[in-house]
């Protein structure tokens, strides 16, 4: 896992958090849309992580194959 989807996943357990903390409902409901967007950028950036490392994979088995 790559240090910004960690940072990613730390932010949306810590809005996590402050969902289960909160005691008025609007609070609520913006702590858990804040864990549902920093838990996508985490999955973007696992996805990325993972395109770039089969990227370069295929790059070096083609430099390989020269």
């Amino acid at each position: 896992m790559s240090n910004q989807q960690d940072f990613y996943n730390a932010r949306a357990a810590e809005a996590r958090a402050d969902a289960d903390a909160a005691t008025l409902d609007n609070v609520r409901d913006r702590c858990l849309r804040s864990e549902a967007a920093w838990a996508e950028m985490a999955a973007r950036a696992g996805r990325t992580e993972r395109m770039r490392a089969k990227t370069e994979a295929a790059k070096a088995e083609a430099k390989d194959a020269e």
